[in-house]
């Protein structure tokens, strides 16, 4: 099946977008590497910031593999494609030649029958399991299992699941909310049928990654996550 051609990167970032790539991956691997030996005691408050933390950095690999498909991690085709194939396999092995063209299907069929994201229900959960339905295969489900019982030979059972895999399942939740249900429930009047956030770029960061500016990123698909915090400000003074 031919794939659909990204907007490839614009030489004006130069390799920015692979160091911001590699900081998240660091991130995420040092963060687990240090929780997974954590020992967990409910009371403890830290417990609870470490899932939310691995949380926001399992969205950010996701973010990172969803930049790649736009040509926006590295000029260099090959390292772009790459780094996004390694962070959609971290991110509960996801296959990021399967997640290509459904994304790109998303940008050219926008909240219509052909788009794979969305769901003409604004029921949350319909339209999260109508969605989950779309990426998650039993592929990912057996790769999951298997390596969760060789880790569990290693690690303490209860870090795999608080740490490793609770985290992945509510950074589906985090990206779904804020980057499909939000933006693209109701009604929009615009050519994008998508909707944005107001203008918080502390908020925009930390709930997903400014991806909550969602029409900018529609109207913008080469910019990059940590730019669009940019494009914001500039449909802000547009629309003064």
């Amino acid at each position: 099946m031919a794939l659909p051609n990204p907007t490839y990167h614009s030489e004006k970032l130069g390799n920015k977008g692979v160091m911001v790539a590699l900081i998240i991956m660091l991130l995420w691997s040092v963060s687990l590497v240090l929780l997974l030996n954590f020992e967990i005691s409910w009371s403890n408050p830290l417990v609870y910031v470490g899932i939310l933390l691995q949380t926001h950095l399992y969205t950010g690999l996701f973010i990172t593999a969803h930049d790649a498909m736009h040509g926006l991690v590295s000029p260099n085709r090959r390292l772009n494609h790459a780094i996004g194939w390694v962070c959609a396999i971290l991110f509960s092995y996801n296959f990021y030649w399967r997640l290509f063209p459904k994304h790109h299907e998303h940008h050219r069929f926008v909240a219509t029958d052909k788009d794979p994201d969305y769901h003409e229900s604004d029921n949350f959960l319909i339209w999260y399991f109508s969605f989950a339905k779309q990426y998650v295969n039993i592929w990912q489900i057996l790769l999951m299992a298997i390596t969760f019982n060789i880790l569990k030979l290693f690690l303490p059972t209860e870090n795999l699941i608080v740490f490793w895999m609770l985290p992945a399942i509510l950074s589906t939740f985090q990206l779904f909310y804020f980057g499909t249900y939000l933006p693209h429930r109701g009604e929009s009047d615009n050519e994008h049928h998508s909707k944005s956030q107001e203008k918080n770029h502390f908020w925009a960061f930390i709930s997903c990654y400014f991806f909550g500016y969602h029409f900018e990123h529609h109207d913008s698909p080469g910019t990059p996550w940590w730019k669009l915090w940019e494009e914001k400000e500039k449909q802000t003074a547009e629309n003064r």
